[in-house]
């Protein structure tokens, strides 16, 4: 999957198996989509982290890079609009964040690990905002999809808030994963898939430079 970043911050390490948590009514329908990808990650002793960064272009372009890393798959969640279209999610207006969903090997790449690379790969201090891209769908968020992952996360949180690696606080929302929306055909493998597109070469390339990324 490309060579592995070096990692500097020492964090809580392992993921126990455990049920989604989530607020508020879940239909069979939603229960059976969850029921269904987490059945598909178990036959591949697999797990799932949801991570909002920024554009997701770059989110992908970075953990499909990670060893460990099976799948990235760029799409939508934390909003309240269902099955919402690219257009609707730049307008601002749905609640959702442009995130990720990473399918990893715990025994690989550990989900503490995928939080330091998360940390480093963008700006968490930075309220709906990352560089020029503005508005609540670019929030820095980790959705996490048990109380394992939560705690992870909140360790993780704490420690690179304490750790001084960044000037100001960190915003970053920690939230349970109310429903994952994948987003368009045309945004998956986007970078590899047009990288002589300006926002390719002059944002993402450079931060894929600066992590030790090829």
């Amino acid at each position: 999957m490309g060579k592995k970043l070096v990692l500097s911050m020492v964090l809580v390490l392992g993921v126990m198996p455990g049920l989604i948590q989530v607020a508020g009514t879940v239909t069979p329908a939603l229960a059976e989509e969850r029921s269904a990808a987490m059945n598909e990650s178990t036959a591949r002793k697999t797990e799932l982290a949801t991570l909002g960064a920024g554009c997701f272009w770059c989110v992908e372009a970075v953990f499909e890079r990670i060893e460990g890393v099976v799948s990235v798959v760029p799409g939508y969640a934390g909003g309240h609009t269902e099955n919402p279209t690219y257009k609707e999610v730049c307008g601002g207006e749905t609640g959702h964040a442009e995130v990720a969903q990473i399918e990893f090997d715990p025994r690989v790449v550990s989900y503490a690990e995928l939080l330091e690379v998360f940390w480093k790969s963008h700006d968490p201090t930075t309220l709906n905002r990352q560089g020029a891209d503005r508005g609540t769908q670019y929030r820095s968020v980790i959705f996490y999809h048990d109380a394992a992952q939560r705690q992870i996360a909140e360790k993780s949180k704490q420690a690179v808030d304490a750790s001084g690696a960044f000037a100001d606080p960190v915003v970053t929302f920690i939230e349970p994963l109310p429903r994952f929306y994948r987003a368009e055909d045309y945004h998956q493998n986007y970078f590899d898939q047009n990288r002589d597109a300006p926002y390719c070469r002059f944002v993402i390339q450079p931060k894929l430079d600066k992590l030790g990324l090829e």
